[in-house]
């Protein structure tokens, strides 16, 4: 390979990379997202599909109701501002569902396109829908974010240049379809990631407090509830080997950051 061909190449990864820069909405900052967003859709419904088909579905029809009305809510009112706010298109494509499993695991994720999954073992956390808002503006946080592309352009790195997600996975379905889960919540390495997922958290931390507060949900829960979340009992990892901020960390965060969430609170 002669160096003018090296250099074009370099010069055509740089072009893709440059291309591949975003801004995210409320913190303003800079992003690397190499997939195009209408490809991570098109996959997350295949997962999200695939997922639900896997396992069962809640039966609780108040709990279901519960963690439905409180998904539309958050979502119109994030809808709204993006269009208000010329970030429409960060948010045009979304296809909304959000659905209850029984599964015992404190937790719940949002894929690309506005597909939310709450397990029933973190509403004994939530307690109230207010409580619930606290997760799931967190999780439709991450979407808007797009950190799951961020998180699938940083593993698939180099690799993914001039290579589509949906080329990745038919050539690599296995490898490629377990980086998408770890992107977007399900499975955890220690590594060069780490730190950079605890950013994402952070992130989505402050957005979602924003984000229940335009849906008329009080912000200041989000302290009560990760305090909660930390009373819970357990051994839990070191913060430098956990994907999440450690619970005292994430408290302070969102207490400073507080004040700024409240300017958006409009109670119902």
């Amino acid at each position: 390979m002669t160096s003018k061909t090296i250099r074009n190449l370099l010069l055509t990864g740089l072009v893709f990379v440059l291309a591949a820069c975003a801004t995210v909405p409320i913190t303003g900052r800079k992003q690397m997202n190499l997939f195009p967003e209408r490809e991570m859709i098109a996959t997350s419904l295949t997962q999200y599909d695939a997922f639900l088909k896997e396992n069962k579905l809640s039966k609780d029809k108040a709990k279901v109701a519960m963690v439905k009305s409180c998904g539309d809510r958050i979502a119109k009112a994030v809808e709204e501002f993006m269009n208000a706010n010329g970030m429409g298109d960060r948010v045009a494509n979304f296809q909304w569902e959000f659905n209850l499993v029984e599964d015992d695991t404190p937790n719940a994720w949002c894929m690309p396109g506005g597909k939310v999954v709450f397990y029933t073992g973190i509403l004994p956390y939530t307690q109230t829908e207010t409580g619930l808002a606290v997760v799931m503006g967190h999780e439709i946080a991450h979407a808007v974010a797009r950190h799951g592309n961020e998180r699938m352009s940083q593993q698939m790195g180099i690799q993914a240049l001039g290579q589509g997600l949906a080329i990745a996975l038919n050539e690599k379905p296995a490898e490629t379809q377990q980086i998408w889960m770890t992107a977007f919540g399900v499975g955890a390495n220690v590594g060069v990631m780490l730190p950079f997922s605890r950013s994402h958290e952070n992130e989505a931390d402050k957005m979602g407090l924003i984000f229940m507060a335009m849906a008329g949900y009080d912000p200041s829960e989000a302290v009560e509830f990760w305090k909660r979340m930390g009373e819970s009992g357990g051994q839990k990892p070191p913060e430098f080997l956990s994907t999440h901020p450690a619970d005292d960390t994430r408290v302070a965060n969102l207490k400073a950051f507080l004040p700024e969430a409240m300017k958006y609170y409009k109670k119902r």
